[in-house]
């Protein structure tokens, strides 16, 4: 950590760590050639695995199955000027295999807006990058205790 920027950074057992107590991240992905930024919720699978269950006819299926995606999801304590914010970057795809889909509906994410006909959506974890910031300042630039 650099002792001038008050963060510090966070390695791969302490991001996935993290990951595992929030409900929500964001997928970013491409959409019409432009960034794309969508909120949802996920779980993380045994191997680090970032899953999502969407709609099958949902218009993120159809954009990032096979493709390059970024995950990212934080926690934030404006009070204390702290918190940490990890990224997964990877492929992901569409979980097609009957066992695996079985096993996800009975230890993957329950979706928040339920559709007819659902699918789980893997970004595997190829790169994970965090980090936490620490030393946070008050609204008056005083470090606080």
């Amino acid at each position: 950590m650099d002792a001038n920027d008050g963060f510090r950074e966070l390695d791969r057992p302490e991001c996935l760590r993290l990951l595992a107590t929030v409900p929500v991240g964001r997928i970013v992905y491409t959409r019409h050639a432009l960034p794309a930024v969508l909120p949802v919720n996920f779980c993380l699978d045994h191997d680090g695995a970032v899953l999502v269950r969407t709609s099958a006819s949902s218009e993120l299926v159809a954009a990032v199955d096979g493709a390059l995606v970024a995950f990212e999801a934080d926690e934030v304590d404006a009070a204390t000027h702290s918190g940490w914010s990890v990224v997964v970057m990877g492929s992901a795809a569409v979980v097609t295999e009957p066992a695996e889909h079985t096993r996800m509906l009975r230890t993957g994410p329950r979706s928040w807006a339920p559709a007819p006909q659902e699918v789980f959506l893997r970004i595997a974890p190829e790169l994970l990058t965090g980090r936490e910031l620490v030393g946070g300042r008050s609204l008056y630039g005083v470090s606080l205790p």
